[in-house]
């Protein structure tokens, strides 16, 4: 058949599509006995609505079948181009009307871009869910799509892709790509170049949208605290009218095979990395189910290749699989220290996947794969955002039908399955093999001044009219009423227990921290001693070892990790067991003689390279600039400290630092308080205090003075920025909320706020701008992030220190101080969307001494706030000519 042929039979088909679609497919709504609503309307749009009563809180995702591989030839970016034009604006909603609507009912929205699909996603409290609807419909019916607005843009995005081009991970990612689907749309992911970028158009991205932006290819998933048939009513009356259009046929994929390759590169990471790859099937095969079955099983800690590690041979290792509809990809994956001969340990990688292949897989492992993916789909309802994601990820992505429909494929799995793959798939003759081997920076620098003033006055903006339809929505100011309502206890021996019910899934878990500051309580040359005990606790308990400790969790399919920073994860049913197995960990570990010679040895060796390696000098650096010479946090592990150590150096600093009197817990899930607090007590209550208890906290410090340090780094092709300085204040300063109030004016939203608004949005400088407060009982440090081309590192710089000098000078407008204030009072409830959030929330309070209530009382703080009090605050603390800068990259200019 010719060409023309072909592609008139792809118009006919694509013509046919249409049509079915304009006559009316729509389907009558159907709800499941699991809360989950299904319809398809008039014009194509696929709609699920999933109720989630976590939180008053709802979560969309508006999949596009559209991605990175219907980009036109020779513009592999288009697609991704198209996502950040939609932020832009469209016929009827401004770009600066959207920035200011999705800041304002809680800043939580974003998008990405993969092969087949490009997603946007909204978290809103429930009440703004009609906002964010509108918002999408409008979107999906057309983009602003002038040149004036794409050269900005084109800035923006420009600069994501410079950020990728310094991450030498990613750089691997995309040559393993290449090599293993040569030839088709997969060589390639979504991020696009600056070549293509430069000869991109507007015009471009409007036809984009107008040929793959439409209902019938788009399919839109809700989730959370909603009335389903209600809000299919709303997604009936806003997105009904948009018209179905015919869809172009996919590009063909056509996989050619795989040659044996070796890829070699530079990684300015402390540590190096081996990586043995194989071409996989994808999430449309019907091998999939047992891919990631065998996935699972070689990532085990029980596995051959975890073994590697506890033998001395890696620093890490393990096995992971991704997969597109079509095809996939899985490598073995290993790490080792700077020097070491990275070809040796390909080899044993190779050893290893042979062995697994040539002798089978454990049948125990199959199992206990099996299971853990039954908990994992449990836990899936335990976050909205996340379960709105994981619908929208198996229907728009995988093809299915619900994520039900791959632990179902899951539980069909047999050990001969797994066996099968292996056999097939992990083809040692064909895989590609790559290793990054980590390179030293050279010396810092520090540049006398950082480049002089620049003429970049930010642009006043006016007011910005929202439309009718969010003005009374977004009029409301009142304090959100907390979900959260935890019943907190002290147990005999110190330890606070939080505990809050949580009913949404079948789990529970396990969050706690023991207060400690290594600064403080580590002895005098045995720095890197806690490092070395947090490696330890791995190798099991004093009743069982490494292997029957993880085949413990596993047979209950629990996750869980001890020390400082503990958790657990697993089912209601076995939440005794994982406690009992949890508390054998934390107070009784193995320690053993031959994993500590290991881990000191290997400890030792990788900090060869990370003391030599630019993101260590360049944190380093900072912190020197910002704190005293002796202050304890200058305090660092050398290979010489860690070679000093002894294994009852290790058991010393366990005893001092792990006391019930310095632990908080919080547990949450599907347990009541007097069942939590039972088991808890039953297995952590023996647990005793000894000695006095130790201060952690670290001492107030000086005022720093202003400097500016360069760290070189060879990988990166965009410097990476920080400026940051101390404060005179701490969290319990009352002048706290106003500075948090006004942070938000600065960043934090988007296009809605000034920071991005200047330094991406009008000058497309950076990427990414983050501006936070960093306040706990003793200190204060405020400080700023960016990266960008090395020429405008003084450009962005100067918008900065012009925007907190404004800060200072002026008061914030009315309309600019009820937007923060939105968005903070919005937070309580996405704060609460799902259970590690809400944990986190707690735990965090409870170690800095506040009530667990804070974020209520902080919210009646800030509603009070006026515009001249931001700025009081900001004039008293802040001290823009006193900004540390430290860049990582090439040299800044």
């Amino acid at each position: 058949m010719s060409f023309a042929s072909i592609r008139l039979s792809r118009i006919r088909l694509a013509i046919l599509a249409f049509l079915l679609c304009a006559v009316g497919t729509g389907t009558a709504a159907a709800l499941s006995s699991n809360g989950v609503l299904r319809a398809t309307l008039d014009n194509g749009l696929r709609v699920i609505i999933v109720r989630d009563t976590l939180a008053p809180v709802a979560a969309t995702v508006v999949n596009y079948r559209v991605g990175s591989n219907e980009s036109p030839e020779g513009f592999p970016g288009t697609a991704h181009a198209e996502e950040h034009m939609m932020f832009r604006g469209s016929p009827g909603l401004s770009g600066d009307q959207l920035a200011n609507l999705s800041a304002a009912i809680g800043g939580k929205f974003n998008a990405d871009t993969q092969q087949t699909v490009t997603r946007y996603f909204f978290t809103v409290p429930a009440d703004d869910l009609d906002i964010a609807l509108r918002i999408e419909s409008i979107r999906m019916r057309g983009i602003l799509a002038d040149e004036q607005l794409w050269s900005k843009e084109r800035g923006a995005i420009e600069q994501e892709v410079a950020q990728n081009l310094s991450n030498p991970q990613y750089i691997f990612y995309s040559k393993l790509l290449e090599v293993l689907f040569r030839g088709t749309p997969y060589a390639h992911d979504a991020l696009g170049t600056r070549p293509s970028f430069a000869e991109t158009t507007a015009a471009t991205l409007k036809q984009f949208h107008d040929t793959w932006y439409a209902p019938n290819n788009a399919i839109l998933v809700i989730a959370g605290n909603v009335e389903p048939e209600a809000t299919l009513t709303r997604v009936r009356a806003l997105f009904g009218d948009i018209p179905a259009k015919p869809i172009p046929a996919r590009p063909e994929i056509r996989l050619q095979p795989v040659q044996p390759e070796t890829l070699r590169l530079d990684t300015n990471q402390a540590t190096g990395m081996v990586v043995v790859a194989f071409r996989l099937p994808g999430s449309d095969d019907p091998d999939y189910a047992a891919i990631e079955v065998l996935a699972d099983v070689l990532s085990s800690q029980r596995a051959r290749l975890y073994g590697l590690v506890p033998d001395g041979k890696a620093l890490y290792a393990g096995f992971a699989a991704n997969a597109f509809p079509h095809t996939g990809m899985g490598y073995g994956i290993a790490g080792f220290p700077q020097g070491a001969d990275s070809s040796a340990l390909g080899q044993e990688i190779r050893r290893v996947l042979a062995a697994e292949v040539a002798d089978g897989v454990p049948a125990d492992l199959v199992e206990a794969s099996k299971r853990r993916a039954r908990v994992e789909a449990e836990q899936q309802k335990n976050s909205v955002a996340g379960l709105a994601r994981a619908w929208s990820q198996a229907v728009a992505v995988e093809g299915r039908e619900s994520p039900d429909e791959e632990l179902q494929a899951i539980e069909r799995v047999t050990v001969d399955d797994v066996n099968r793959v292996a056999r097939k798939y992990l083809d040692l003759d064909h895989a590609v093999v790559a290793i990054l081997t980590p390179q030293p920076s050279g010396k810092p620098t520090s540049p006398k001044g950082f480049g002089g003033a620049e003429s970049l006055a930010p642009q006043q903006t006016n007011g910005v009219t929202l439309p009718d339809w969010a003005q009374a929505a977004l009029g409301r100011l009142s304090v959100p009423q907390s979900s959260v309502q935890p019943t907190v206890t002290t147990l005999a021996n110190g330890i606070q227990l939080i505990v809050q019910p949580a009913s949404v899934s079948n789990t529970v878990s396990v969050y706690g921290h023991i207060r400690h500051n290594g600064a403080l309580q580590v002895p005098p040359g045995k720095e890197g001693v806690g490092d070395v005990l947090a490696q330890l606790f791995s190798y099991g308990t004093t009743s069982l070892d490494r292997l029957a400790f993880q085949k413990a969790l596993d047979d209950i399919g629990a996750s869980a990790a001890a020390g400082t920073d503990f958790s657990l994860q697993v089912l209601s049913e076995q939440f005794e067991r994982g406690v009992a197995l949890l508390a054998d960990n934390m107070l009784r570990p193995a320690l053993p003689e031959p994993a500590f010679k290991v881990i000191r040895r290997q400890f030792a060796a990788s900090l060869v390279g990370k003391l030599k390696s630019p993101g260590y000098l360049a944190g380093r650096a900072l912190n020197t600039a910002l704190f005293p010479k002796r202050d304890p946090t200058q305090r660092q592990a050398t290979p010489a400290t860690i070679s000093a150590l002894r294994l009852k150096d290790v058991r010393g600093y366990y005893d001092k630092l792990f006391r019930p009197d310095l632990t908080t817990i919080v547990i949450i899930g599907n347990v009541t308080p007097e069942r939590a607090q039972a088991v808890l007590a039953q297995h952590f209550g023996q647990w005793q205090a000894r000695g006095r208890k130790p201060n952690t906290l670290l001492p107030p410090v000086p005022l720093n003075k202003p400097s500016t340090v360069a760290v070189p780094d060879k990988s990166r092709v965009q410097d990476k920025v920080t400026l940051a300085e101390t404060l005179g204040l701490n969290r319990f300063h009352p002048d706290y909320y106003a500075l948090e109030l006004g942070n938000r004016v600065l960043g934090g939203a988007f296009y809605a706020t000034r920071l991005y608004r200047d330094l991406r949005k009008d000058a497309g400088l950076v990427y990414n701008v983050g501006s936070a407060f960093s306040l706990d009982q003793t200190r204060g440090l405020y400080m700023v992030t960016y990266a960008c081309d090395p020429p405008n590192v003084s450009k962005a710089r100067a918008l900065i220190v012009r925007n907190l000098k404004t800060m200072q000078t002026s008061p914030v407008s009315d309309e600019e101080l009820r937007q923060a204030q939105a968005v903070l009072l919005r937070e309580i409830p996405l704060s609460e969307a799902s259970t590690d959030s809400i944990a986190s929330g707690l735990l965090s309070r409870a170690v800095l001494d506040l009530p667990l209530d804070e974020p209520t009382r902080a919210a009646e703080r800030y509603v009070q706030l006026r515009p001249q009090e931001v700025q009081a605050a900001f004039a008293k603390w802040l001290r823009p000519r006193d900004l540390v800068q430290v860049t990582q990259g090439p040299s800044p200019k």
